[in-house]
């Protein structure tokens, strides 16, 4: 035991009075202060926006309906946008809040992939992988930090404070998050040409997602068009659907990382070093 974390060796443990996991060989010694499930990381990460959604959702409905069923044409429609019930008070400090607490591990896990793929593309051989796979890389690490900062930039200018600003956001957030959704299948495909079955549920799922997204995405433009130029009655409620639509399906894409990654654990640890020389040995 030492400075009240764990104690981890990489060759022998045993387990200290307290319940912590200690090991010594005599040689090297690593002390854990904190391991936490990257799998449960995850999917509290998705689940706070996916929640804070839902609540914000129900709450307006009942409480606020006027308010989010305005819309410049003032004709009947039936479902809010997110802009609408996330941009009223006091469902938006909710969702602030909880966009803030998602923004931070989503960093933290595209950082991880950029990490894994890079491995991958390490051990893969091949003219293809070569010439591709850096670019995909890249690709898929900086739409992702885009998408996220798009994100923050639809989350904290609404669209009651200023519209153009927010539309021109939003615009840029579906862009980057149909590329990233494209470039990381891509790159999947790139580095598992022979997938086990976990791999394979997981392209399948991502190719899934990403249809859904694809599909929802040419409906939400149709009938924003027919709200903003025609103003037809139930319009807005179409596209507040597929907006809807997307918005899961965006997370549900992100939320797949607990496929590729099963079993990984965060690790705040001193002497890890330790570890990464003996592997290398």
């Amino acid at each position: 035991m030492n400075n009240g974390g764990r104690s981890v060796d990489v060759a022998s443990t045993t387990t200290t009075m307290d319940g912590q996991v200690a090991a010594d060989d005599g040689k090297s010694k690593t002390v854990v202060h904190l391991m936490l499930s990257f799998r449960q990381l995850c999917v509290v990460t998705v689940s706070l926006p996916l929640g804070a959604m839902v609540i914000c959702f129900v709450t307006a409905y009942i409480f606020q309906p006027d308010e989010i069923h305005e819309t410049h044409c003032r004709v009947y429609n039936i479902i809010p946008s997110i802009s609408a019930i996330t941009g009223v008070s006091p469902q938006r400090y909710l969702w602030r809040i909880c966009v803030a607490f998602h923004i931070g591990p989503r960093i933290l896990i595209a950082s991880v992939y950029r990490s894994y793929y890079k491995g991958q593309l390490a051990v893969a051989g091949g003219e293809t992988v070569t010439r591709q796979g850096p670019l995909l890389l890249a690709l898929c690490y900086w739409l992702n930090l885009i998408e996220i900062g798009a994100l923050c930039g639809v989350t904290y200018i609404s669209n009651r404070e200023n519209y153009p600003v927010h539309e021109k956001i939003f615009i840029l957030f579906m862009l980057c998050s149909l590329s990233h959704m494209l470039a990381t299948l891509k790159l999947f495909k790139l580095v598992h040409p022979t997938m086990s079955g976990s791999e394979r549920v997981s392209y399948a799922t991502k190719k899934f997602l990403f249809a859904i997204s694809i599909a929802s995405t040419i409906g939400l433009m149709l009938f924003f068009a027919k709200h903003r130029l025609l103003c037809h009655d139930m319009a807005f409620s179409w596209f507040a659907l597929c907006e809807y639509v997307i918005a899961s399906a965006n997370m549900a894409f992100h939320v797949t990382v607990v496929f590729d990654f099963p079993a990984e654990k965060l690790i705040v640890a001193r002497g890890l070093h330790s570890i990464s020389r003996k592997k290398t040995n």
